[in-house]
């Protein structure tokens, strides 16, 4: 699946980096917001550079939900685009953007 990073401007003002799919949906996303588009590229590029060793964690939101969020070190770097009716959806789409993050495009 080719996958694309895209950086920028989000609809609050605030920057941030997000990944789509080859569907041009969005699979993920940094899970937090930056000062400027030059510090959401920057953050980007590392997740996609350590997107095959980071730490994925399958969770149940609040809405009991499944969702994943990625973990380096004791930060988190990325949280899932969307969520997912089942633990075995969310743990699948968390494996996709481990395995295919570092080929994505951009930012």
């Amino acid at each position: 699946m080719a996958m694309r990073f895209s950086a920028g401007e989000s609809t609050t003002g605030n920057y941030s980096w997000w990944l789509y799919g080859g569907n041009n949906e969005m699979v993920a996303w940094a899970g937090e917001s930056f000062d400027s588009s030059s510090n959401a590229t920057r953050a980007a590029e590392a997740f996609k550079a350590g997107a095959a060793i980071a730490r994925y964690e399958v969770y149940q939101d609040a809405g009991k939900n499944w969702r994943w969020r990625a973990w380096r070190s004791s930060d988190k770097v990325a949280s899932s685009g969307e969520s997912f009716a089942s633990q075995y959806n969310a743990q699948r789409a968390a494996d996709n953007v481990r395995d295919n993050a570092g080929g994505a495009t951009g930012p």
